[in-house]
Parts: structure tokens; C-alpha cells; sequence
């Protein structure tokens, strides 16, 4: 089972995803929260896989939440999807710096829902292709602007595949696209990531993602060219 902790000051958009979810077989809603005072709490005592995040809401937003749940220190912290009303809001990239693994349109029909909290699960990053062009299109403009912030951890201390690895998923590649580029399989990408991500002081593939633009190692072409082909194919 799937344990998810959905959070969202609606009571009605609450209330119909933890039905909707309750009703999915595999699927387990461990609780519901009104703000992110409450989530933290929640996920403290509930330990969720999944967390269904709102951005905006009252006494303490969903980054700050999220933050505050990601640095609660389980050996496997929960995979945090942030959801949206619009396809991108202001909050992107402070949510991603947070540790949020994805984004979901609140008005996003159940079966991709669905197949969103599978995606998830299963390790990999959320992004419907608009958010990640327009995403990527921010970045765009800010190429050759300026240099690392610091406090960047140094990229030195990886090894040659765990960089690559690293660029792959910054372009915004999953597991198995990468295990074919590099010829490897899903199991050793999953272990080069996640050895890369220790050494970083990383808790999330979107953290892995901002930190790869952050120094360079991945450019907005090599990234557009990803979102172009993930544009080509069903959004998860």
C-alpha cells in the first residue's frame, strides 16, 4: 500500500481527492490537512510515501511545509507533489528548491492523478511538459548571467558516472530513459543518483535538478531538447 497525506485549505478539493484516492486500490489516505501547520504534523505522526501539497495556504504555505517536512530526519522521507491551480505560479522554483519532486493541476482528471502518484512512488520526477518548457524557459534567460550561489556543494567530489547520471536527470530524464542512454540498468541509475544526491547533501531528485542548472551542468538547450521529447510523449 501507498500511504498518502493529502493537504489543501479547500475543504471541497480535499475532500474529493482523499475520496478519490480512497477509492483506487493499492492506495491508503493516512490524512488530511487544512494548512501546512497542520501537514507537518500529520506527517510527523502519519509517515506518509506521498504528500499532495498545496502551495497556497493560510498560517504556513506549502513550501515552508514541505521544507519542514522533508527535514524531519526519516530514513525515507516522503515524496512531496505540490498542486496548482495554474500551470505555473511564482512559488516554482522556491517549491523545487524545497524538495516538492513534481507539480499537479488541481483540475487534473483522476486517472492522472493516478498514474501521478505512480510516478512518484516509482522514484521519478512530476512535470506536465508545459511546466517544464516554461520552466526551462526561465532558466533561459538567466544562462551566463551569473555564477553559482554560494554554499553550491562542488560537483569534485563525484565520480565520472555519477555526474552523468546527474546532467541526465537535470535535463529532466527518467530512470529509464537514462538506463538506455548509458546502458545501464534502472537499479544502478537509482544507486549513481542516489550516492550523488548523499554526497551533495541532497533530499530530492528536484533539488538534484536546480542544482544542476545552478552550476552549469546542465544548459537550457540540452534541457528544452528533453522537454521537447517528453512533449511528444502522454503527460504521466
Amino acid at each position: 500500500m501507498t500511504s498518502v497525506l493529502v493537504v489543501d485549505d479547500q475543504i471541497l478539493i480535499r475532500a474529493g481527492l482523499a475520496a478519490l484516492l480512497r477509492a483506487a486500490p493499492g492506495l491508503e489516505v493516512v490524512g488530511e490537512a487544512a494548512d501546512g501547520e497542520e501537514a507537518v504534523r500529520l506527517a510527523a505522526d502519519t509517515l506518509p510515501d506521498i504528500v499532495l501539497m498545496d502551495i497556497r495556504m493560510p498560517r504556513l504555505d506549502g513550501i515552508e511545509a514541505t521544507r519542514r517536512i522533508l527535514a524531519q530526519g526519516r530514513p525515507s522521507p516522503p515524496k512531496v507533489v505540490m498542486l496548482t491551480t495554474f500551470d505555473l505560479d511564482e512559488y516554482v522554483f522556491a517549491a523545487l528548491s524545497a524538495g516538492a519532486c513534481g507539480f499537479l493541476l488541481k483540475n487534473s482528471p483522476p486517472e492522472r492523478l493516478l498514474a501521478a502518484i505512480d510516478t512518484v512512488a516509482a522514484g521519478d520526477m512530476l512535470f506536465a511538459p508545459s511546466v517544464t518548457r516554461r520552466l526551462i524557459e526561465a532558466y533561459t534567460q538567466r544562462d551566463g548571467s551569473a555564477r553559482p550561489p554560494s554554499g553550491v556543494p562542488d560537483l569534485e567530489v563525484l565520480t565520472g558516472r555519477e555526474l552523468q547520471v546527474l546532467r541526465l536527470v537535470g535535463t529532466g530524464m527518467a530512470n529509464a530513459d537514462i538506463a538506455a542512454r548509458l546502458v545501464l540498468s534502472e537499479a544502478t541509475v537509482k544507486t549513481h543518483l542516489n550516492r550523488a544526491m548523499v554526497k551533495l547533501s541532497l533530499t530530492s531528485r528536484a533539488q538534484a535538478v536546480v542544482l544542476a542548472y545552478e552550476t552549469g551542468l546542465v544548459t537550457a538547450r540540452a534541457a528544452r531538447t528533453s522537454a521537447e521529447h517528453a512533449a511528444e510523449r502522454p503527460e504521466a
